[in-house]
């Protein structure tokens, strides 16, 4: 949803309030005039929020002057794209919207990529962007940018603020869109003489308004019908989306997986929702997935998929995706059903409601014993493991599950994106929601140092932050290393280094006949040294008998450390599905590709 940027001349939003919205939020007050700013300011403090991301600037000098005196934590960072992740990042660990600010024009631009991303997550998150004054609209003012042009694309919601009486409103309006329903990124561009303006009506709770109506239980009939088809199933299976998380129905999946003995996949947003270290858990699927994971996908003669949109890197081909299953498929957004995977069942609804209402229709669990030992036979078959000689370079599969065995199971793990992303998620025994932070849907680079910042704010003091980043990834976002020590955040960040855009190496070898063209690096920054420079704590490793004692002083140190890790430069990911190829027909080596 959008609100069209209006005309210089009198603008006024498309959704008007109603009479007792109106009454509620928007009446005067009696407590004299405050300016536009200030109401902005309430409207967040109404809404509890802590913290806030953002770089100031000329046309959002206002709003930040408003926060002089508020209670609110402002954390500066280095880039307005660092302020978008790591506002995303604080979403998904507390579950509420991270908030990013940053001026217009080149402001607001550098945020788009961050929008982006939450909004192909569904990751709730508050944008605050500044703009020029509504006279200037139009003209190609000094760092005037199109804001809600530009970003209506990748906002579930975007509002230019055009009158001092509204504005606070229309902040509040933005958070609870953020987090009801299907979550994702709001965006409110405030022109400079809307926030300087003087109103004297003050701003409610955020509530979102009476025609966003998103559905909460699915309807009782289609339940039954989807209950008999998974109790009557042979090879039934729970597919786990980010929706699960997202609307914190891990202990509903959880209770029905097992007490119903169903075997449980998880999407890679998903990670975290159901533990892998049960013996239901097949982990993750898709691409770089487990190979039981996706057997049991090809297989499955039922799917009960909750809270995913069935994207590319899950699927693989849709022809060949869980062929002879009938596909249970429950989402709060109906634009979801069918769209890329045709639905036999749909539940529109809340996924912890909706698995509710599954569990308790249910006539019966599936008698499904032997589909349970054949995915452990699977498990055996096509284990997660790799060759580390002692005398080889170091393994980053080894790396990683070195820093799980040293941490708690609370961890909360971010990432980058390219290989070291997959390896972290492969070799890390996820066992709690909102633990794993990454970047998904837009797969982008330089998401985890920043994303390390969001998280360790939203965190429980005693919950340990690990951020597993590449050499290239880390290269993107360096700069807010500067903020984690200017913060004192304890965060460690381990390079996975092999002095390439990895992944994209290990396509050129596998699929363009080995031509490394602009994948490799003749040249990378000492890490460690370069995290003295700006006062982290560095570490470097070259050897496995390094590690152990680097794993141990880095995680002890109090405050944000970087271990530069040199792994062997040619290992690759596995199990990998080609780009729109069979889940079932995965390779384990590059040979089989």
């Amino acid at each position: 949803m959008s609100k069209e940027q209006p005309k210089p001349v009198s603008p006024t939003t498309e959704t008007e309030a109603t009479p007792d919205e109106t009454e509620a939020d928007e009446e005067p007050t009696g407590r004299g005039a405050v300016t536009g700013a200030e109401t902005v300011v309430e409207a967040m403090e109404n809404a509890g929020v802590e913290y806030l991301f953002g770089v100031q600037g000329g046309a959002i000098m206002p709003v930040y002057d408003a926060l002089y005196d508020s209670e609110m934590t402002h954390i500066t960072m280095a880039h307005e794209q660092g302020a978008a992740h790591a506002a995303d990042a604080y979403g998904i660990v507390s579950g509420e919207p991270g908030v990013c600010m940053a001026t217009s024009g080149p402001g607001a631009t550098n945020l788009v990529t961050g929008l982006a991303d939450s909004n192909m997550d569904s990751d709730p998150v508050v944008a605050l962007t500044g703009q020029v004054p509504t006279d200037f609209v139009g003209s190609d003012a000094f760092q005037e940018t199109d804001t809600i042009g530009v970003t209506r694309p990748i906002t579930k919601e975007n509002t230019f603020a055009s009158d001092p009486d509204e504005v606070g409103t229309d902040v509040s309006e933005a958070f609870a869109l953020a987090r009801e329903g299907r979550q994702g990124p709001t965006l409110v561009d405030l022109p400079k003489d809307v926030t300087k303006g003087e109103t004297e009506r003050r701003p409610g709770a955020p509530k979102t308004p009476k025609t966003y109506d998103p559905p909460e239980r699915a309807d009782p009939e289609a339940v039954r019908d989807a209950a008999d088809v998974l109790a009557s199933a042979d090879r039934p299976v729970i597919l786990a989306g980010g929706g699960v998380i997202k609307a914190d129905a891990s202990d509903e999946l959880r209770e029905f997986a097992m007490e119903h003995e169903i075997p449980v996949i998880t999407t890679m947003p998903a990670i975290g929702a159901f533990p892998e270290d049960h013996d239901l858990s097949l982990e993750w699927a898709g691409m770089h997935g487990t190979g039981y994971a996706n057997m049991a996908i090809t297989n499955c003669d039922a799917m009960f998929a909750v809270g995913t949109r069935f994207d590319d890197r899950l699927t693989g081909g849709i022809e060949t995706f869980a062929p002879d299953a009938d596909i249970i498929h429950a989402d709060i957004d109906p634009a979801e059903i069918s769209k890329n995977v045709e639905a036999d069942y749909a539940l529109l609804g809340d996924a912890a409601h909706v698995i509710s209402q599954v569990h308790e229709a249910m006539p019966t669990a599936p008698d499904c014993e032997a589909w349970r030992d054949t995915c452990q036979q699977w498990k055996s078959e096509y284990p997660m493991d790799y060759s580390a000689p002692a005398d080889e370079p170091v393994k980053p599969q080894f790396v990683v599950e070195a820093y799980d065995e040293a941490t708690d199971d609370d961890t909360v793990v971010t990432t980058g994106v390219g290989q070291h992303q997959m390896w972290a998620c492969q070799y890390w025994m996820f066992t709690e929601p909102r633990t794993w932070v990454s970047s998904h849907g837009l797969g982008t680079m330089g998401y985890g140092l920043p994303s390390a910042i969001g998280a360790r704010l939203a965190a429980d003091d005693d919950q340990t932050v690990v951020c597993f980043d590449g050499d290239g990834s880390f290269l993107m976002t360096l700069q807010e290393l500067s903020v984690a020590v200017r913060e004192d955040m304890d965060i460690t960040v381990v390079v996975l280094n092999n002095a390439a855009v990895g992944m994209v190496r290990q396509w050129q070898d596998a699929f363009f006949e080995k031509r490394r063209m602009a994948s490799e690096y003749p040249w990378v920054p000492e890490f460690d040294t370069l995290a003295e420079a700006f006062g982290a704590k560095g570490f470097r490793v070259d050897t496995y008998e390094e590690l152990p004692d680097v794993v141990e002083e880095s995680l002890a140190y109090d405050g944000p450390s970087v271990v530069d890790v040199h792994i062997d430069p040619e290992e690759n990911v596995y199990p990998m599905v080609p780009s729109g190829g069979d889940n079932g027909q995965f390779a384990l080596s590059e040979d089989q590709l």
